[in-house]
């Protein structure tokens, strides 16, 4: 038995979709704690480090999905950007998932915030040409094919640049609890205490969009509906 490169694939989409929805339902339940004024700030910081090490995983899961998901579009003839593309394509992705790691491992410090910044301002490119890519080949004018039963890859692209907006809101959200808890270092402070209550509850109302999003995203790409 040979084990195939889409086979593969398949493997490595399945786990970094996995870990995608795990990550977030983990920082669902963890950040309450962050926000916790009942808690002591050793305790508080103890629970956003947690939900930090939960987040890196879904983060990485998320930077691979495309990747993945597009070369195996290639290998089933769902577009045409193959060979070199493919190549451009993985080592550009492998530097983003570099900058991605490189802002984790230095959340805590200046460095860390402007790398974090950086990895943000790649989606800033990326939303749009998912999105725009999507719903011109829903038109028919490419790149992605999609004729009839194939408008699935089409759909899970616009889908995926969609839920980019949702996780990119959730990603703000998470830099700005690591400056307000430098503010509450210092001292207590009401003022960043209402900031963190206020971000808290916007994120965990997108966290119910961003689930049916993914469970969405996993529909289209397990049924190739439509």
């Amino acid at each position: 038995m040979v084990i195939t490169e889409l086979a593969v694939l398949k493997f490595l989409h399945i786990i970094a979709m996995v870990y995608w929805l795990g990550g977030e339902w983990g920082i669902f339940n963890t950040s309450r704690h962050v926000i916790d004024r009942n808690l002591s700030m050793e305790e508080r910081r103890r629970h956003m480090n947690t939900a930090y090490l939960i987040d890196i995983p879904a983060r990485t899961g998320i930077i691979l999905l495309f990747p993945v998901g597009f070369h195996m579009g290639h290998i089933w003839g769902l577009h045409d950007f193959g060979g070199s593309y493919l190549v451009a394509m993985w080592v550009l992705v492998l530097a983003w998932l570099g900058l991605c790691w490189a802002a984790f491992i230095k959340r805590e410090t200046d460095t860390g915030i402007r790398l974090t910044k950086m990895d943000e301002a790649v989606r800033y490119v990326l939303i749009p040409l998912f999105i725009i890519t999507a719903i011109t080949s829903l038109m028919g004018y490419g790149p992605y094919e999609a004729g009839p039963m194939q408008k699935w890859f089409a759909i899970k692209v616009g889908l995926f640049g969609g839920l980019l907006i949702i996780g990119l809101v959730l990603r703000f959200i998470m830099r700005e609890w690591t400056m307000l808890f430098r503010v509450l270092a210092e001292g207590p402070n009401v003022e960043a205490e209402n900031k963190l209550e206020k971000s808290l509850r916007l994120g965990r109302g997108l966290a119910y969009v961003y689930w049916v999003g993914i469970a969405a995203v996993a529909f289209f790409g397990a049924t190739k509906f439509m």
